[in-house]
């Protein structure tokens, strides 16, 4: 009798540390939790369009995970998108003309941003913004410029 609890008492274990890791898999997975990260500094951009960028997604430099997005606001006097980007303080070294934008991942993924680093020899610091932005592409758009232009030679 005793063998069999201990056993039991082994197994339970096992099964609560397998539930406590999947948890911990899926908020790394979905970007929720802030496990092992330190605070880092904030960069804005401005962009034209955002498309589908949400909080919490991530800031990519050469497709290497560098930061995520903070916040997302729209600055009435510039009728932009105003994104607000937390970069891990481990990647420090991004020069003052570095540019972002807007991809997608995959053809039907979720968007990120990603930036470029440029030439200068300051670099970027708490609070800077990014100037170089270059807007995410818009499926409809493109699909509506295509067809438009297609419309335009037929009836020539």
């Amino acid at each position: 009798m005793g063998n069999n609890r201990v056993i039991e008492i082994v197994v339970g274990m096992f099964i609560a540390l397998g539930i406590a890791a999947l948890f911990m898999l899926a908020m790394k997975v979905s970007n929720l939790s802030s496990f092992g990260t330190d605070e880092g500094y904030t960069i804005t951009a401005h962009f034209d369009n955002i498309g589908g960028l949400k909080e919490k997604s991530p800031v990519t430099v050469g497709g290497v995970h560098v930061g995520q997005v903070m916040a997302i606001t729209f600055d009435q006097q510039r009728y932009q998108a105003i994104v607000s980007m937390e970069i891990n303080p481990a990647y420090n070294k991004l020069p003052t003309d570095t540019s972002a934008s807007i991809f997608t991942a995959g053809l039907l993924g979720e968007q990120y941003i990603s930036l470029e680093p440029g030439a200068e020899e300051s670099f970027l610091k708490d609070g800077d913004v990014l100037h170089l932005t270059q807007s995410a592409l818009v499926m409809e758009q493109i699909i509506g410029q295509f067809l438009f232009s297609k419309a335009g030679e037929g009836s020539q």
